[in-house]
């Protein structure tokens, strides 16, 4: 969670149930190798009482979204029934048939969820590494089209998530539409940058940076993209 940016997360051991399927013995183990889990991490946690699956107990990790609210995300946990439904067995070390303990693991949890709690997170300024859109190349007037088609898929080749703007607009116009749509960078392509293989650098939230090599810029935006900078 904290590499999404969610600094304030909680940590759960939610334990048997009223209503349950499994062996005492297996809910002991299970539980006690949770939580053991949980003690070997360094990682603080609450124990939820009774909270557990009818089927085994869990880890619940939850997040607080943008107005404090708290979301369960990821999980993991422990599954007595489905191995013994799909009579799943192994043999043990003194060659005798056993059933294992599932275990289920879920990363984020319901995708819907977490992505809205992202959303709000950052106020839809996604970091630069979870934009849909990381660059938007922009040339001054339609006879640098191809210049920034060039651009394009220059960034394109790097993986970078890149479009194009090269509607018969003011420029003003553009880089402002850029502005709301959040895009982390915006290229401007002008007569100059095309003779020196270079373009102007725009950072959302913190305007012109000037203008430098595209290979310089594509080092530079790779570097930020790969440290997940949020």
């Amino acid at each position: 969670m904290k590499v999404f940016g969610f600094q304030d997360v909680s940590i759960e051991l939610s334990t048997r149930p009223e209503k349950c399927i499994g062996a005492d013995q297996d809910w002991q183990d299970a539980t006690v190798a949770l939580e053991e889990s949980l003690k070997e991490k360094g990682l603080s946690y609450d124990i939820n009482a009774g909270e557990g699956a009818f089927y085994g107990p869990k880890i619940d990790i939850k997040l607080k979204d943008a107005l404090r609210r708290k979301w369960q995300c990821a999980t993991i946990q422990c599954d007595f029934a489905l191995p013994k439904r799909f009579g799943l067995t192994y043999v043990d070390d003194k060659g005798q048939e056993q059933q294992p303990i599932m275990l289920h693991r879920v990363i984020l949890g319901s995708l819907e969820r977490f992505i809205g709690a992202l959303i709000e997170q950052y106020k839809g300024g996604l970091p630069l590494w979870l934009s849909p859109t990381q660059v938007l190349v922009v040339p001054i007037k339609d006879s640098l089209r191809d210049y920034g088609i060039k651009v394009k898929l220059a960034l394109e080749e790097n993986s970078i998530r890149t479009a194009l703007d090269s509607r018969n607009e003011t420029l003003d116009k553009r880089i402002r539409q850029a502005e709301l749509n959040k895009i982390p960078y915006c290229l401007v392509v002008g007569e100059r940058e095309a003779k020196q293989e270079a373009v102007a650098v725009r950072k959302r939230g913190t305007g012109d940076l000037g203008a430098i090599s595209l290979e310089q810029f594509i080092k530079q935006i790779r570097e930020e993209i790969e440290s997940k900078v949020t």
